[in-house]
């Protein structure tokens, strides 16, 4: 072997030792705050921001619940006007009670006190479903649409929530969450907008936005 092909070896396993040497440092800092993590209870998960995924995570994590065996719940606020591809699949599985309340976005609908009847139909679903210990799982999809035009109470959901089933996990959607459930949340997520295929003029698509 050449001298400067063993400086090569030398660089590429120093290289690989230091890097060795970094991820067991970051194991031992990630094992430690596991090992810290001891509190097992329900979560308030809010998504919200104008980006997109908002709801699709949350559609995701009803996935992972499902997997899991736990029984579960769905209200939809807004969308209902239209067909989805995530109604159409999770309605499938009988551990899930899927209800889809709302008429259509507002502009829509264009009819305020059907918009607010609608919501308050639904909120009165969601409620039931977050005072019933048999759910383990909550989705409270475009929640945080209805709690911006004050078509449903923040007190209301705030009370709710708290007094819900311990165990009791629950995802709300929407753009413009409310600072106070922002404040109650256990984790929440502001997706912001990069791109979006529909600003060039692309229709919505089965399976990304349908």
């Amino acid at each position: 072997m050449s001298e400067d092909a063993r400086d090569r070896a030398g660089f590429a396993a120093a290289g690989e030792e230091k890097h060795r040497e970094r991820m067991q440092r970051k194991k031992e800092l990630i094992d430690r705050k596991i090992a810290r993590a001891t509190i097992e209870r329900g979560v308030l998960v809010v998504n919200t921001g104008n980006g997109k995924g908002k709801s699709s995570s949350g559609f995701g994590m009803l996935a992972r619940s499902l997997g899991h065996g736990l029984q579960c719940g769905v209200v939809q606020f807004i969308k209902g006007s239209f067909s989805t591809g995530e109604e159409a699949f999770f309605r499938r599985f009988e551990e899930l009670d899927y209800h889809v309340m709302g008429e259509g976005f507002t502009w829509e609908t264009q009819d305020k006190q059907r918009d607010i009847a609608a919501a308050q139909a639904a909120w009165a679903v969601a409620a039931r479903m977050l005072g019933d210990e048999a759910y383990d799982f909550v989705l409270l999809d475009e929640l945080n649409i209805a709690l911006a035009h004050r078509y449903v109470a923040v007190d209301d959901v705030l009370a709710a929530v708290a007094a819900r089933p311990p165990r009791q996990h629950v995802v709300v959607t929407g753009r413009g969450a409310p600072d106070a459930l922002i404040e109650a949340a256990d984790t929440v997520t502001d997706m912001r907008v990069v791109k979006h295929a529909f600003k060039a003029g692309i229709k919505a698509q089965k399976g990304i936005e349908l």
